[in-house]
């Protein structure tokens, strides 16, 4: 690179440095001085719920070891689990909180519960009453964890007991 190149590169990058300190300023117009911190990443982003479960839980539900694909949309990307009777879900969404889901989701039921000694709720979809499938969500790391137990048959499994004692059993290990 030559003189002139870095010269120039130099000035570009001052320049920037420089238009940014002055729009640093508070309600009045007037510099504060201290720069605003970085917003902080949310926890439950690096959170990878396809590894969250140990073999020997999975088994010990009657599941199979090896996930499969469970993000249904692209904002709640997660893994299910198989077994005879049922099947396991855990996704994770970084907009959402238990909170939120509330007024954001339709629910035949949206029950507020700690889930090991966190926020969280016992919900069933809009006409999903009676058919064997139930949501569990639980704040974890600035998002929320979804725990969802589906019936194979509508009578197979208590799919909210299901999916409320699992998250009981292992929200503590969530993302804080």
């Amino acid at each position: 690179m030559n003189t002139v190149s870095r010269t120039l590169i130099a000035t570009a990058a001052g320049m920037a440095l420089l238009g940014v300190s002055a729009c640093s300023g508070n309600e009045s117009g007037e510099s504060t001085g201290n720069p605003a911190p970085p917003p902080q990443a949310k926890a439950i982003t690096s959170f990878d719920p396809c590894t969250f479960f140990a073999p020997e839980e999975l088994t010990s539900l009657g599941l199979s070891t090896q996930s499969e694909d469970g993000g249904v949309v692209e904002q709640e990307p997660g893994c299910q689990w198989q077994g005879e009777e049922k099947i396991l879900t855990l996704l994770k969404n970084a907009d959402q909180t238990v909170e939120s889901y509330e007024t954001s989701g339709n629910w035949d039921s949206y029950t507020k519960k700690s889930i090991a000694g966190r926020s969280g709720a016992v919900a069933v979809e809009t006409g999903a009453t009676g058919q064997g499938g139930c949501t569990v969500l639980v704040n974890a790391g600035g998002g929320v964890a979804v725990y969802g137990v589906d019936g194979l048959m509508r009578d197979s499994v208590d799919a909210c007991g299901e999916a409320e004692k699992v998250a009981n059993q292992t929200a503590s290990r969530l993302p804080e």
